[in-house]
């Protein structure tokens, strides 16, 4: 039973790690653009730039789940 626990606690330690990297990194995606993301998104219903984000987020996540791996 202590090692499923601890397998689990490392899991949960790994995904906050990523989750805290992830959210770092697209803050710091939203602040190099030189436009608001969440307004173009979502007031002005900008397809492209929602497939882009998804698409670097993609890539972003799987770095991260690569280097924490």
């Amino acid at each position: 039973m202590g090692i499923q626990l601890n397998s689990l606690v490392n899991a949960l330690v790994y995904a906050a790690i990523g989750i805290v990297i992830f959210a770092g990194a697209f803050l710091v995606l939203d602040k190099v653009t030189p436009y608001n993301l969440w307004k173009e998104i979502v007031q002005e219903h900008n397809l492209a730039l929602s497939i882009l984000l998804g698409a670097m987020s993609l890539g972003i996540c799987i770095i991260i789940a690569a280097a924490i791996h």
